[in-house]
């Protein structure tokens, strides 16, 4: 069993900037991918970013340029570095591992983090 436990969430203005970070513990060997996925009022969660132990990673095109992903296998954890954010990144952020594979969505996950973005 893989534990995920996010922080870093918060209120912030458009424009403005929040850094996630999502940390496991427990059966570290069956992390393997990591990423973070969000879940916005009246939609479907879906793929922020994703990151591999060899920090390959991809992202959702509505985020590309303005987020940031990174992993630090030292410590089991990674971050989100959300930059010029838009009313319309307002969701909850759930930390997510295990998938074998950068494209899958691997079947731990954490208890999200609120991130309103907001005048």
């Amino acid at each position: 069993q893989v534990q995920l436990v996010e922080s870093g969430g918060g209120l912030v203005q458009p424009g403005g900037s929040l850094r996630l970070s999502c940390r496991a513990s427990g059966r570290i060997d069956s992390i393997n991918v990591m990423g973070w996925h969000r879940q916005a009022p009246g939609k479907e969660v879906e793929l922020v970013a994703a990151i591999t132990p060899f920090i390959n990673s991809n992202y959702a095109d509505s985020v590309k340029g303005r987020f940031t992903i990174s992993r630090d296998n030292a410590i089991n954890t990674i971050y989100l570095q959300m930059n010029n954010l838009k009313p319309e990144d307002t969701a909850v952020y759930y930390c997510n591992a295990g998938a074998p594979r950068l494209e899958l969505m691997g079947p731990y996950w954490g208890p999200g983090t609120q991130v309103t973005v907001s005048s």
